[in-house]
């Protein structure tokens, strides 16, 4: 046995390989979406003017 045992936690190099890993991007969290939390914005302020015109149209 001329092969050295690798440890199940390490994965052995790849022969011929010579790309290197790519680096991932950072996850965006609430900005990954931008033109949905504007959205929500603009829901609740069309909501809340919709709410003051009902009230100053007397229903």
């Amino acid at each position: 046995m001329s092969t050295s045992k690798i440890p199940p936690e390490e994965t052995p190099e790849v022969e011929g390989s010579t790309a290197s890993a790519h680096q991932e991007r950072p996850d965006g969290g609430v900005w990954e979406h931008p033109w949905a939390i504007l959205g929500l914005i603009a829901v609740g302020a069309l909501t809340v003017a919709a709410f003051f015109v009902v009230r100053i149209a007397g229903w």
